[in-house]
């Protein structure tokens, strides 16, 4: 569908609506449930994650079944980490140790 409400807004809409319903119950923690699919669908327009090494999750486990990858392969495991975090903050962007595990920026200062 083009033009507005874009699709960000309609997901966005759905969510505060789920979210606000007078429900309780199972009732009201499956539309917390829905809300919560709905905020990761939400995050994940905002910042689509990259591909590892410019490839699809199906080509990187083809490469990592026949060999051609491993964990020797150069930036590999760099790359798998960052992806990690990247998916982390759409999937749980709460997630208690986050912000304690991502690694700073290449120009940050040393933690102290």
């Amino acid at each position: 569908m083009a033009g507005l409400p874009s699709a960000g807004e309609l997901i966005a809409a759905v969510r505060v609506f789920l979210e606000d319903l007078p429900l309780t119950g199972r009732d009201l923690f499956q539309a917390r449930v829905a809300a919560n699919a709905l905020a990761i669908v939400e995050r994940e327009l905002a910042a689509p994650l990259p591909p590892v090494f410019e490839l699809s999750d199906v080509v990187l486990c083809e490469r990592f079944r026949a060999g051609t990858l491993d964990a020797a392969t150069a930036g590999l495991l760099d790359a798998l980490i960052a992806a990690t975090f990247a998916r982390l903050a759409v999937d749980s962007p709460r997630y208690a140790t986050l912000a304690r595990l991502r690694p700073p920026p290449p120009d940050a200062a040393p933690r102290r």
